[in-house]
């Protein structure tokens, strides 16, 4: 890869974010159609995101933003699209005439891992792990498909209640849990683990599957080389499981065509990963 004073700079912002494959699939993706761009990981913190993202972009690159700043990213732009207004989060910015523009394509991404395991999540029991920025992309895209009856499980009474009230209405049916018994032996048609547990060694599991009644399938937003302990323990019960990588590659794909204006090449993007991830 050859870097010039015309290469366009991308970067994911976060912390952690050491651990992410962004990197890999949108470097490939950019040699594979031929474009000037490089694309980094960059631990950012609070106080220096609304500085690099406005730094980034107005070099006339842009990049993604991953935990735990997507909803303090969405408070810095300039004009944001539908699915970031609606979500209240942003993982994907870029400048279009030194406006900082910005857009959440985590809610497509969510929706395709999700149709590896279902072919639709319209009326689905949905117990949802977590109140962040990746929780509302969950919810966007259930929002979507309509029908769903949502629990969210969160630590935050809070947080979990601001999600019912932005969420909750004719299109969605959200309910809140602050604890796990709450949730004990009941049935759902799909679980999500939209926290950061997994992200580090040693990380508690998100949530003790075995306490529930039934479980259709699971889907961690959580990535890394292997699969997540949850997926692998999900599997080891019987139930169908993804974790983050297919979200990971397709809301990388829709961040690239907001960048670049042309059609991601998917395949490379997958091609990157096959020998990184088992």
């Amino acid at each position: 890869m050859q870097v010039s004073a015309s290469t366009r700079l991308f970067a994911v912002l976060g912390d952690p974010v050491a651990h992410s494959l962004s990197p890999t699939i949108q470097n490939a993706a950019f040699r594979a159609a031929g474009l000037d761009g490089v694309y980094v990981a960059l631990r950012c913190t609070a106080e220096t995101l609304p500085g690099v993202m406005r730094g980034i972009a107005l070099a006339g690159g842009g990049g993604n933003v991953t935990v735990p700043h997507k909803e303090a990213a969405r408070r810095v732009l300039d004009r944001a699209a539908a699915a970031a207004v609606r979500t209240g989060a942003c993982n994907t910015f870029w400048s279009e005439a030194g406006v900082l523009c910005g857009d959440n394509t985590d809610v497509a991404g969510f929706r395709a891992a999700a149709r590896e395991l279902m072919p639709t999540m319209a009326g689905a029991r949905v117990l949802l792990l977590g109140a962040g920025g990746a929780a509302r992309a969950a919810l966007a895209a259930l929002e979507e498909e309509g029908g769903a009856a949502v629990t969210v499980l969160a630590r935050t009474p809070s947080r979990a209640a601001e999600l019912r009230e932005r969420f909750g209405g004719s299109r969605l049916t959200v309910r809140t849990a602050t604890d796990p018994e709450d949730v004990r032996g009941q049935d759902f048609d799909l679980v999500v683990n939209a926290t950061p547990l997994g992200l580090r060694p040693g990380d508690p599991l998100p949530l003790d599957l075995t306490t529930l009644r039934s479980v259709g399938a699971v889907l961690d937003m959580v990535y890394g080389a292997e699969p997540t302990p949850w997926v692998a323990s999900a599997r080891a019960l019987g139930i169908p499981a993804v974790d983050g990588i297919p979200m990971l590659i397709a809301q990388g794909a829709a961040a690239f065509e907001r960048w670049w204006g042309l059609p991601a090449p998917v395949a490379a993007m997958r091609a990157a990963l096959a020998g990184v991830v088992r």
